[in-house]
């Protein structure tokens, strides 16, 4: 558990330190499932030594409830000689040897239990590891997608700030402009051509007028 614990705090420090300096996202993934494959490997090393381990204390308890057993028999066999000097011996060595193997029997317990430990954690570590090397391939293609999407959008603004581009504004200002100068213009033949028909028919006016004028002075004199 202590291994798998250290690999929890390289990827929280280091790794997520890199996430926030927005280094190379592929560099990060390979970098990650490279952390895992060797943890995963010190777990199994580790795991391996504690079930070696597991066998030793076994053997040895084994051994020593053996050694236990023999030394209840020798004492029984001096009971029924008479020798009880070497009954009472014999139940002292049982005593110190079933001390031992009360020791050796919580000593297989612990080493049993880091062995399920280490079984568990190389099994979720395993697990974590296939599910990154599977979404592996799908975030470097999704990175992929977003480096090329943020530079289309760069070159698309490096575009609207250039200098053809502002020309390419101006001109158009520039026609608008025209076409509101000629909209402020009026129907073809200006008014210059209105205001000589004003004066024509004005003119007509006059000269009816006079006549009627010169009519009524006529007619007054005779």
């Amino acid at each position: 558990m202590g291994i798998f614990t250290r690999f929890k705090d390289i990827v929280s420090a280091n790794l997520n330190s890199m996430l926030d300096k927005a280094e190379d996202p592929e560099k990060l993934i390979r970098l990650m499932i490279r952390e895992m494959e060797e943890t995963l490997v010190e777990l199994k090393a580790a795991c391996a030594g504690n079930m070696a381990g597991v066998a030793r204390i076994r053997r040895e308890l084994e051994a020593a409830r053996a050694r236990v057993a023999t030394w209840d028999d020798r004492a029984r066999l001096a009971v029924d000689r008479g020798r009880d000097d070497l009954a009472r011996e014999a139940l002292v060595e049982k005593r110190r040897l079933g001390g031992e193997a009360e020791r050796l029997a919580e000593e297989l317990a612990r080493a049993e239990a880091l062995v399920a430990q280490a079984q568990e954690d190389i099994g979720t570590l395993d697990a974590k590891l296939s599910a990154a090397r599977d979404k592996q391939r799908l975030l470097v293609a999704r990175h992929h997608r977003a480096r090329e999407r943020k530079r289309a959008r760069s070159d698309l603004a490096r575009a609207d700030a250039s200098e053809t581009f502002l020309r390419f504004t101006r001109f158009e200002q520039q026609v608008e402009r025209m076409e509101a100068e000629a909209e402020m213009a009026g129907p073809a033949g200006g008014p210059g051509l209105e205001e000589a028909f004003r004066r024509l028919e004005g003119d007509e006016d006059v000269e009816r007028e006079l006549a009627e004028l010169k009519a009524a002075r006529t007619e007054g004199t005779k």
